[in-house]
């Protein structure tokens, strides 16, 4: 009961009964002001018109200018009043003033019987309109309670017309649908984590149990110790990239202003000093692979964003890295900047489901299962991007492109104020 009396139903419930219950009383307190002020003339002019018999009422009848009312002077000329019209004139005046006190009396007695009973349903009213109000919030509390890991597909789906309860329902079925795919994408990491984790940690214990076998050769020792390099050079790249994507997603330590266009050529000439990883293409003639080079098409122009250097470094590197990786033989790498802080890395490739791009952003997921082949990255690349661009406050737009090239158009728009910092760490 202590519970009810401390709702908001109840506050509710007090505020719209006081309201109705005050507009009755207002509006009995307006119909008495009306007719006190009125009333008695009314009264008076009633009872000297009904009451016949005297000399007085005669006159009036005839046409005389006499007072109609006892309170009227009698007009000049007139004759004057003889003692009957004054004993008249004040049995009118004493009838009418007992007829409006009686009137009045009366009419405020059932005036507030009328507002005593008035204010019973007045209240039970204002207790079912404050739980027509607060029903959505009720749903929306018991619903809330509800949820848990399980049972995040759960959603309010509240059916009422538009309104502000209306947007917070739907507000929350949003919130829920985020939460939900935050949550199924954590699962999918830390799966997806645990197992990349564990391949190269099997691949090192079948070469050292199988490999290292009994007296192996030389030569198969040499192999095996290459195998076990290779394998410890892929484990360290996918730690330092799990710790890149974990630096990226805590924000920016501190900002300065940074030349994107000449940042992106920088990594384009890295690129083009280093080995490139090879397309494979069936060469005429041969039957041996040959590496094709992609044809890169930049139109830089000059571009200062603020941010990390070192992280900005890292997105440009991934874009072209991942350009390059899932190309064709022969195909194309389109680099743009333009001056509204857009930086734009397309390149053809394999056609991509335009539903399956979203996907691409997780950590770990590709376009097709892992073959666990040489050069083979993580899946890591674009979702280290995309938190990069989050700690910039960028927006990061990717985009399937149509056949016959194929392949994936990225666009990141920084923001033309400066990059948010990371929030300073809480004193314990």
């Amino acid at each position: 009961m202590r519970a009810v009396l401390h709702s908001e139903r109840a506050r509710l419930t007090a505020l719209y009964g006081s309201l109705l219950v005050l507009a009755g009383g207002g509006l009995i307190a307006l119909i008495n002001i009306l007719l006190r002020g009125g009333l008695y003339t009314r009264i008076s002019g009633a009872v000297t018109t009904a009451v016949p018999g005297t000399a007085f009422e005669r006159a009036a009848v005839e046409g005389q200018l006499l007072p109609a009312v006892p309170a009227q002077r009698l007009p000049p000329g007139a004759a004057t009043p003889t003692q009957e019209q004054l004993r008249t004139w004040a049995a009118t005046r004493n009838l009418s003033t007992a007829v409006e006190s009686a009137t009045l009396h009366e009419l405020l007695i059932v005036s507030l019987i009328a507002l005593a009973v008035f204010a019973v349903p007045s209240i039970w009213l204002a207790w079912w309109m404050a739980g027509r109000v607060l029903r959505p919030v009720g749903v929306i509390t018991e619903t809330a309670r509800r949820l848990s890991g399980e049972n995040l597909h759960e959603r309010i789906g509240l059916e009422a017309p538009p309104g502000e309860l209306k947007r917070l329902a739907d507000t929350f079925d949003g919130m829920l649908d985020r939460m939900e795919s935050l949550v199924g994408a954590q699962r999918r990491f830390a799966a997806n984590a645990a197992h990349e984790l564990r391949t190269p940690l099997a691949v090192q214990r079948a070469a050292a149990e199988i490999g290292l076998a009994g007296d192996p050769p030389p030569q198969k020792v040499a192999r095996i110790r290459s195998k076990l390099i290779g394998v410890a050079d892929s484990s360290e790249h996918l730690i330092e990239s799990l710790l890149l994507l974990a630096v990226s997603e805590e924000g920016l330590e501190a900002t300065a202003p940074v030349d994107l266009a000449a940042l992106v050529e920088t990594e384009l000439t890295e690129a083009a000093r280093a080995e490139p990883e090879p397309v494979p293409a069936a060469a005429p003639g041969a039957g041996r692979p040959v590496v094709v080079r992609p044809v890169v098409v930049r139109d830089l122009a000059a571009l200062t964003v603020t941010g990390d250097r070192a992280l900005l470094g890292h997105l440009v590197r991934n874009l072209l890295g991942n350009a390059v990786r899932h190309n064709r033989p022969g195909g194309r790498i389109g680099v743009s900047t333009c001056a509204d802080g857009e930086l734009t890395v397309s390149n053809t490739g394999p056609v991509i489901e335009p539903a399956d791009v979203p996907r691409l952003l997780e950590p770990f997921r590709r376009r097709a299962e892992r073959q666990h082949t040489t050069g083979e990255g993580a899946g890591l690349g674009l979702s280290i991007v995309a938190s990069i661009a989050r700690a910039h406050g960028a927006k990061l737009v990717a985009r399937a492109n149509p056949a016959p090239d194929g392949g994936l158009t990225v666009r990141v728009r920084f923001p033309v104020g400066p990059a948010p910092l990371r929030p300073p760490p809480e004193e314990s």
